[in-house]
């Protein structure tokens, strides 16, 4: 008897510590929803108040092997 509440006790214990797992998992998830919203606020204010600006995007017609005018 003795043995068998001992290996209760710890599936018990084992399913507690896997909920809470999952909740972590969760949180993580959340968490990261966020940091993402908040980045793409940020950058948008940035963008907004003039301390940014979208990066430049290459146009495909542009030849890749160009000489540069300046830094031939």
């Amino acid at each position: 008897m003795h043995e068998s509440e001992g290996t209760e006790r710890w599936l018990a214990e084992l399913g507690a510590l896997r909920q809470q797992l999952v909740e972590i998992r969760k949180e993580q998830r959340d968490l990261a929803v966020a940091v993402q919203e908040l980045t793409q606020t940020f950058k948008a204010l940035a963008m907004h108040l003039g301390v940014a600006a979208e990066p430049y995007k290459k146009g495909s017609g542009e030849a890749k092997g160009r000489e540069i005018p300046g830094f031939g």
